[in-house]
């Protein structure tokens, strides 16, 4: 199911208004980079990876976000948060573009943070919600994983939510060999197109263990339920309490369905996955586009020319 694109601005109202995202991992695949910058912070051409995320929800309507850190990760909650000084700043020099540019952050919904005090797992992180979220479904939102801002993905799941109730998932076809990346669904087909029911799941299966080749990517939307489970959910995979473990306790009651996606998504955790992105969405801008792009081609000629793998070398 490709989740089409829009340009329809309107938001709707739904069941589901409050967001979690979890931004308190320690960024390990970046370092040195992200030894005192939090990895959600890095920029995606210019604006940090965590705000595309924060924009997304906002879109499918959701306007109280919960973030979910840990103590390293101050830089997230300055960005959200006012600048006094530089839109006093900004406001002075008459610069109307970057001024707004710096307080779009905070107008995008209500911003809250809660520190998660043990890197437990994603399980644990959510389960750190539970006194904001209350008794009310949610979406989670993974910090680090993108959705390219013309794509669906969560206003559809927010629709199966409310037509189904129960806990909806993300899941993302990939090839077989890279499953053991990812959570991994069982699934049986429904009426509907691009929409299964998910009767289990498992975190980073091996291969030839894994029950299909759908993983979970960064996207839930939950029934409170879930919140019950977790607490009761021993840790699992590397020690950690895994929020797959808890939905596939949900899975076994037939509650959890899952909304097949086949759109433009970014694994900003991943370097190279990084480059794309930054790449991509250069390439969709109109003010940086057709200059960047022009460049690129002629970036690549040189290389295919044998002049970048000369440069190369001699820099080695």
């Amino acid at each position: 199911m490709i989740v089409p694109h829009t340009t329809d601005t309107t938001v709707p109202t739904r069941t589901v208004r409050k967001a979690v995202v979890p931004a308190a991992g320690l960024g390990t695949r970046f370092l040195p980079a992200t030894k005192a910058t939090p990895k959600e912070m890095l920029p995606v051409v210019d604006k940090p990876a965590i705000q595309y995320v924060v924009e997304e929800a906002a879109a499918a309507g959701l306007d109280d976000v919960l973030m979910v850190t840990g103590r390293h990760k101050r830089a997230i909650e300055d960005h959200f948060d006012n600048a006094f000084e530089l839109e006093q700043a900004l406001a002075a020099k008459g610069d109307a573009v970057r001024l707004d540019a710096v307080r779009d952050p905070a107008r995008l919904a209500g911003i809250h943070h809660i520190r998660q005090g043990e890197p437990l797992g994603l399980g644990h992180a959510v389960l750190c919600a539970r006194r904001h979220v209350g008794d009310q479904p949610f979406a989670v939102l993974l910090g680090d994983d993108l959705i390219d801002p013309r794509e669906t993905l969560l206003s559809t799941m927010l629709d199966v939510r409310d037509r189904y109730a129960g806990s909806v998932v993300a899941l993302m076809e990939v090839p077989r060999e890279q499953i053991h990346l990812y959570g991994c669904a069982a699934v049986t087909p429904t009426e509907e197109k691009g929409l299964v029911r998910v009767t289990g799941l498992i975190e980073k299966p091996s291969p030839e263990n894994a029950p299909s080749a759908y993983a979970v990517i960064g996207r839930y939307v939950l029934d409170p339920e879930v919140f019950d489970v977790l607490d009761g959910t021993p840790p699992g995979r590397g020690g950690e309490i895994q929020l797959t473990d808890a939905l596939q306790n949900l899975a076994t009651d037939g509650t959890v369905h899952g909304v097949v996606f086949n759109g433009l998504r970014y694994d900003t955790g991943d370097k190279a996955d990084y480059l794309r992105t930054v790449v991509r969405l250069a390439c969709d801008r109109d003010d940086l586009g057709p200059e960047f792009i022009d460049w690129l081609k002629g970036f690549v000629a040189e290389w295919k020319s044998g002049a970048g793998v000369e440069r190369r070398r001699s820099a080695a």
